[in-house]
């Protein structure tokens, strides 16, 4: 059975997709972020809850202190990618919930009094829509370069607060030269799939 998916789009957002370690400098506007979000945030999340929050690194000083919180390996490519997104999760996404799940407004006060559950919940769900958000960069015809090799604990401090939890960092942009490693294997279809 075919996908619905052109070959191109499939492609593009899955087959020659990959991991950019180098960027050009041609810069990423504002405009391609917003329709980036307008179109991922159709991504499905339990009872609607959507909380992935997005930070954009676009100051100087703001990159510098970045760098010093991401892993050695990954400081050279951040440093120099035209647009770094910080990636976190509210863990007061409850709080959007009456406007977000209309139809239910118990949800809230039912399901998320508690801060433990939130936090499980949000990062679920924020990975989720993490996930969503580096399609939607490939849509864009932009590469993405996300990165978990970074001092979360230093990361929440000088950008976020108590309220947020780190879950990566993406440089964004448009490849620049030797940007890709080889691709890795992928487990098959057979070592992944059961049917019970």
């Amino acid at each position: 059975m075919s996908l619905v998916l052109d070959a191109a789009a499939q492609d593009l957002l899955f087959r020659e997709a990959r991991t950019a370690n180098t960027f050009s400098d041609e810069p990423v506007t504002d405009e391609q972020v917003q329709a980036i979000y307008d179109l991922v945030k159709y991504g499905p999340t339990a009872f609607n809850q959507s909380p992935l929050r997005v930070t954009l690194v676009r100051s100087p000083e703001a990159r510098e202190r970045l760098v010093q919180h991401m892993a050695e390996g990954n400081r050279p490519k951040t440093a120099t990618a035209p647009l770094v997104a910080i990636l976190s999760t509210d863990n007061e996404f409850h709080e959007e919930l009456p406007q977000l799940l209309p139809h239910a407004p118990g949800i809230k006060d039912a399901f998320f009094s508690q801060r433990p559950v939130r936090e499980q919940a949000a990062a679920l769900n924020g990975s989720l829509q993490a996930a969503y958000f580096i399609i939607g960069v490939r849509a864009a015809g932009l590469a993405a370069g996300p990165m978990t090799g970074v001092d979360f604990p230093g990361l929440q401090k000088e950008f976020l607060d108590d309220d947020h939890t780190p879950l990566l960092v993406v440089n964004i942009g448009k490849p620049g030269d030797d940007a890709w490693f080889a691709r890795s294997p992928r487990l098959s279809y057979d070592e992944v799939v059961t049917t019970v």
